[in-house]
């Protein structure tokens, strides 16, 4: 596991595939005014506003020390228009060590609205335009909050994405009681933790369905046995985030878990495990407290 200096945190650097950078955009941005940040019960509510340097800075200053990392980088980006997607993506093309662009078409947290992912048209224009800025292989990013989110997962597949990071924060609100007002400075926030578990599980089982490329599940994930949840609802792939505020070390812990998980099944490897949910055969019996660490 990598800390966003490139260091270990503790225990072997294969446990982590890549690591997925804030978002970057094309220019500076200050981000929502404070408090940005409130604990949920099982989850935290954000309002960061997609806070940065700009994508000239990142270039400047932190991009010279991916090359020495030893975990791939996926850079996360977003725009507002397709010609902003193209450079912005043209930007991190060719840099050693990036492994892919991820585009976060649907951050709930922008003046304005970033909504790339809410209608399955301005997905496509959206991934079309990432994709005529990088040779890169493209994820994208998409919101939970949709109605129907499949014909925007096979739009962003059409339009040629490479997979789908799925899900994004939910929409919420927190009240604070004493002066009446909304807690943080923009009003509404993204929540992300184990409290948005299930909604994004429902979610990756449904697109895993209908699409043919690797959909990368994220929301909430803490343990093994969270894990293996969203790899058996379709998931190729898990991200962790709001995690690592509690537990830097987590990530090791789930691989560990994952390892334990398949030494006592008999798995051959993770993917074998990838839309079990869906078979017709289940896996053996495994006590899963076991197998969390």
């Amino acid at each position: 596991m990598c800390d966003e200096d490139g260091k270990p945190v503790r225990g072997s650097l294969t446990d982590c595939g890549a690591l997925v950078t804030k978002t970057v955009t094309l220019d500076e941005r200050e981000g929502n005014p404070s408090p940005r940040l409130v604990r949920t019960p099982s989850g935290w509510l954000n309002s960061m506003g997609l806070r940065n340097p700009g994508a000239e800075a990142v270039l400047r200053y932190q991009a010279p020390n991916w090359a020495s990392w030893l975990c791939p980088v996926v850079v996360s980006i977003a725009a507002h228009h397709p010609a902003s997607w193209t450079t912005l993506a043209s930007r991190f093309d060719g840099l050693e060590n990036v492994a892919a662009i991820e585009a976060n078409l649907s951050c709930p947290n922008v003046a304005g609205g970033l909504d790339a992912s809410i209608h399955p048209k301005v997905t496509h224009e959206t991934v079309k335009a990432v994709r005529r800025g990088t040779s890169l292989p493209v994820i994208a990013k998409l919101s939970p909050n949709v109605t129907d989110i499949r014909p925007i997962a096979l739009a962003a597949e059409d339009a040629g994405a490479h997979a789908l990071s799925m899900i994004n924060t939910v929409r919420g609100l927190v009240i604070d009681t004493e002066s009446g007002r909304p807690y943080l400075g923009a009003g509404t926030g993204g929540l992300s933790g184990p409290a948005i578990r299930p909604i994004a599980l429902r979610f990756v089982y449904e697109v895993a369905d209908v699409v043919s490329i690797p959909v990368i599940g994220m929301g909430g994930v803490e343990s093994a046995d969270d894990a293996l949840q969203f790899l058996m609802a379709g998931a190729s792939a898990v991200q962790v985030g709001t995690a690592r505020f509690n537990d830097p070390n987590v990530i090791q812990d789930i691989a560990s878990g994952l390892r334990r998980y398949l030494s006592i099944t008999g798995f051959g490897s993770i993917s074998d495990v990838v839309g079990l949910a869906r078979a017709d055969e289940s896996p053996a019996e495994v006590d899963l407290d076991h197998v969390a660490v």
